[in-house]
């Protein structure tokens, strides 16, 4: 695989082959996508009630986890965020810890300081918010065990 950055990314590492990569190697595969830092985030399908799971680029904000619902610019909100917003309760991998966590949106008023810490780990989330009309949301990932 070739390594990639944010301004020329590497899209070998995708989907389903990222979380089992993820998976199998408690990280040592996946967890620098890009250049960027990337979690396991897994949400209870709102429509199946199963687990679902999705490798997201990440930052911190304290003991919190920051995620971007970007899709890349997309017109539509990820699955994965929909899932959360019908059901907040998740679990997160980070390398080989596990945690469970509680999602929610970011407020209006701590959006633009939460923006500039996502954006220092993935400048892109500047240029997909240009592709959509659409505000994307920064999600908290607050873990709920220690």
């Amino acid at each position: 695989m070739s390594e990639g950055t944010y301004e020329n990314p590497d899209y070998s590492l995708l989907g389903e082959d990222h979380v089992r990569a993820y998976r199998e190697t408690n990280g040592e595969t996946g967890y620098d996508w890009n250049g960027a830092p990337s979690l396991l985030l897994t949400t209870t399908g709102r429509k199946t009630g199963q687990p679902r799971t999705s490798p997201l680029i990440f930052a911190r904000d304290g003991d919190e986890y920051l995620v971007v619902a970007s899709m890349g610019g997309a017109p539509m909100h990820p699955q994965w965020y929909l899932n959360l917003e019908a059901n907040p309760r998740a679990q997160i991998q980070v390398k080989a810890e596990h945690l469970e966590v509680v999602a929610r949106t970011a407020s209006d008023d701590e959006k633009p300081r939460l923006w500039e810490t996502v954006n220092a780990a993935w400048p892109n989330y500047d240029v997909y918010q240009t592709r959509t009309a659409r505000l994307i949301p920064v999600v908290v990932l607050t873990p709920t065990s220690p």
